[in-house]
């Protein structure tokens, strides 16, 4: 469910205004990195309230006093890195531009690749219409090879996802999801010999891995029963064991959070833990109940759970988002309305409303960042 390529929109606005049409370079490593110390890094995905470039920038203005990172979740250009790993690609001219507006209000960048599509999960995104869709493919295995070295060598991002919610992926296509896992271990490994030091994961969706949101090809599963079998088959090719979480699909709201909700984490690795994603909704959205307080509550559950062992948590908006701008460009994209829909569930996860107005929850997330 869920996620925006809303990133995508934010970072193709971007570029409008960088540089002066120059050719932009990366910003280097700040001298003191977030990332060097043992405090938990927290973060949004960079989604402006509206689809315009004042409203990108000022988004990543408003970021820099409430996050320490930005996390960037892209799509692959298939055809693109199917050619190589060093072609000319305006996509990693657009992402630069990203890192540039970052650095300018000092944040820095998560970076996850992402092959799906956000708003559903069972299928790819972008793939061209001839390319078969499974990770057997050649042609898929080369060029998400090739894009991920290019993020690599372009980018040296200290934190690289290689996939996000893939259980949910995996519980669609059984039969697919030995050929990920192969692919993700001979990417692991080349990663790891350019780049030793840097931290890779993929992600997993708490609710669907915990069977409180049943699916349709997960009929017979036990509720609260975590399916531990997907996140260890990527073992020992997992430096962190990374979640997303929106509980307000699975309870009526955030009081309902039970109290040992992530705890099993805990226990279960002693990696590092994050939070690439998650949120709970403000108002009532389709068959979704949500008010402020329920934000605060699942800031609370994670924070007093597993809040000591987080390496980052990012959370999904900062503001509210308006729809209607946002679907005028999907439609532009040839995005259907099933996926509108979807996304609109998402509209008041915001810890700010869509006018700026703060949210209770956005004091309760400053005092944890400002208490780290």
């Amino acid at each position: 469910m869920k996620r925006t390529i809303i990133a995508a929109i934010a970072l193709a606005l971007a570029i409008l205004a960088c540089n002066g049409g120059a050719t932009p370079t990366v910003p280097p490593t700040p001298q003191e990195s977030v990332f060097d110390t043992t405090e938990t890094a927290y973060g949004f995905f960079p989604t402006p309230p509206e689809v315009s470039l004042e409203s990108v920038f000022q988004l990543y203005k408003d970021l820099g006093a409430h996050a320490d990172v930005v996390l960037l979740q892209e799509g692959i250009p298939w055809e693109e890195f199917l050619q190589g790993a060093d072609v000319e690609s305006q996509h990693i001219t657009d992402i630069t531009n990203q890192y540039i507006i970052a650095s300018q209000n000092n944040l820095e960048i998560i970076y996850v690749v992402d092959p799906l599509n956000g708003l559903n999960r069972r299928e790819f995104m972008g793939l061209p219409n001839d390319w078969e869709a499974n990770f057997t493919n050649p042609d898929v295995r080369t060029a998400f090879k090739n894009y991920t070295l290019r993020v690599v060598r372009e980018f040296h991002p200290r934190y690289l996802g290689l996939a996000s919610e893939i259980n949910t992926y995996m519980d669609t296509h059984p039969e697919d999801a030995p050929n990920f896992i192969s692919l993700y271990n001979e990417v692991y490994d080349a990663v790891k010999a350019e780049a030793p030091e840097m931290q890779i994961f993929v992600t997993f969706q708490w609710e669907d891995l915990n069977n409180v949101f049943p699916q349709p090809e997960e009929i017979g599963r036990q509720k609260f029963v975590t399916n531990w079998d997907q996140v260890e088959i990527f073992e020992p090719r997992l430096d962190l064991w990374v979640i997303s979480s929106y509980p307000f699909i699975a309870f009526e709201d955030g009081s309902q959070i039970p109290a040992d909700y992530y705890t099993p984490l805990l226990t279960r690795t002693d990696k590092p833990l994050a939070v690439a994603e998650g949120g709970f909704i403000s108002t009532d959205t389709g068959p979704f109940h949500g008010d402020q307080q329920s934000q605060v509550d699942y800031l609370n559950a994670i924070h007093t759970q597993i809040g000591s062992r987080l390496s980052f948590w990012i959370y999904l908006l900062f503001n509210d988002f308006n729809l209607d701008s946002y679907a005028k460009m999907m439609k532009q994209q040839g995005l259907g309305d099933d996926d509108i829909t979807t996304l609109g569930m998402f509209g008041s996860v915001g810890l700010r409303e869509y006018n700026g107005t703060a949210k209770s929850a956005l004091e309760v997330w400053d005092s944890f960042r400002k208490n780290k």
